[in-house]
């Protein structure tokens, strides 16, 4: 722990999920669960609900009428409205999303929407009003099926909007899901390229917390084990996918990120993904995964420049420490673990998505407005994001 620490450190709240069943084969324990729920779900899906066919076989066996709702690639705000619009029309009583990161955060504003009047954009930040919800969402179960998102434990939900080019938020303590069931089992078969992306993902989530203006004891704690879990074992479920070990490691690690960003924060390396990820048609995790060496190596030098932030400085080179598995590893040897390990994974240079140097100031520029920024251990102007994003590029 640092030696002197903001008086901040030791006030703080902690928000998680009524719930939180894990291990495997812990899907299995959810079904008896809903009937004291009520008897009409909206289930939302990937695109290829088949997968859960057994799943939502047993939902049927507990007399539940099922409405099922699938989810193709990355939501839209228009997406979530008629996703809204049909569970209202069929008066559920509960929603249920078994996926990934964008299921879940559909399922999370659906079951908000059933309790809250008003539409979606009322709600959301940036493009509509940002109203305050009022009420507890409806009851609502996530069950992930990648590790990396966290958003099974997360308050908020992110969507992009087409027409504005930017992703947008909606997030509230009332959209925490009622119960959360984490199945490492269901990460089974996940391809590589989503295994590595969503790892990624789940990594920066937990380096972010840890260095966050906000972090306090228990995100610590998180992020500890978190960050351990990811290094022993991202490698070892994206060459080996049945690897159970691996994958409930991975799972662990997505879970514990979820819980610490959501009550530590995040940083620019967020701060950047968000616009980028409203500009360029990008996988969330594969930008996290091109930024969190730049921005790593940015906010340490910036830190080492100040010559005062010298607890925040030990943060930086503990996680150094934990990544590479050498406790006498400096900063350095840090980022060269994150490079080395993006290079492993296939992580490919934004260039192959389209990102352009002429895209670059007003992405820095709509990062900065980024609510994520606000937990950055130190201060990015729009030259160093700048700068930052160039290297994502080769």
């Amino acid at each position: 722990m640092d030696k002197k620490v903001p008086e901040t450190y030791y006030h703080f709240e902690f928000a998680a999920p009524a719930a939180i069943v894990f291990g495997s084969g812990a899907i299995q324990t959810s079904v008896s669960r809903l009937a004291a729920w009520g008897d009409r779900a909206l289930v939302v899906s990937g695109a290829t609900p088949q997968r859960y066919e057994n799943y939502l076989d047993q939902l049927k066996a507990q007399k539940l009428r099922i409405q099922l709702l699938c989810v193709n690639g990355e939501p839209s705000v228009d997406s979530v409205i008629d996703g809204v619009e049909q569970a209202r029309h069929v008066k559920c009583d509960m929603v249920v999303a078994i996926g990934g990161g964008s299921v879940i955060d559909t399922g999370k504003v659906i079951a908000t929407m059933l309790t809250n009047a008003g539409d979606v954009t009322s709600y959301l930040e940036i493009i509509g009003k940002g109203r305050p919800l009022r009420n507890r969402s409806a009851p609502f179960l996530a069950i992930p099926t990648t590790a990396g998102t966290g958003a099974e434990v997360t308050c908020n939900a992110v969507f992009a909007s087409p027409t504005h080019r930017i992703k947008v938020s909606m997030r509230s303590p009332l959209m925490l899901p009622h119960l959360v069931v984490v199945d490492p089992e269901m990460t089974l078969s996940l391809p590589p390229e989503v295994t590595a992306a969503s790892g990624m993902d789940a990594l920066t989530q937990l380096i972010e917390a840890f260095v966050s203006k906000k972090a306090n004891p228990i995100t610590d704690g998180l992020c500890r084990e978190g960050l351990t879990c990811c290094a022993r074992s991202i490698l070892r479920a994206y060459h080996d996918g049945l690897n159970i070990d691996a994958r409930t490691d991975m799972s662990l690690a997505s879970l514990l990120s979820g819980l610490a960003l959501a009550n530590g924060g995040l940083g620019a390396v967020h701060g950047i993904a968000g616009p980028l990820g409203g500009h360029i048609a990008v996988p969330h995790g594969v930008a996290c995964g091109r930024l969190l060496s730049p921005v790593f190596a940015a906010n340490s030098r910036q830190l080492q420049s100040s010559g005062q932030l010298h607890g925040a400085m030990r943060r930086f080179v503990e996680i150094a420490r934990i990544l590479t598995g050498n406790f006498n590893a400096d900063i350095a040897e840090g980022v060269a673990w994150m490079d080395h390990l993006c290079r492993r994974l296939h992580i490919s240079p934004l260039y192959a998505f389209g990102l352009k140097e002429s895209d670059l100031y007003l992405i820095a520029g709509n990062a900065l407005k980024a609510s994520s920024m606000r937990g950055n251990p130190v201060n990015l102007d729009q030259e160093d994001l700048v700068a930052i994003l160039k290297q994502t590029l080769v």
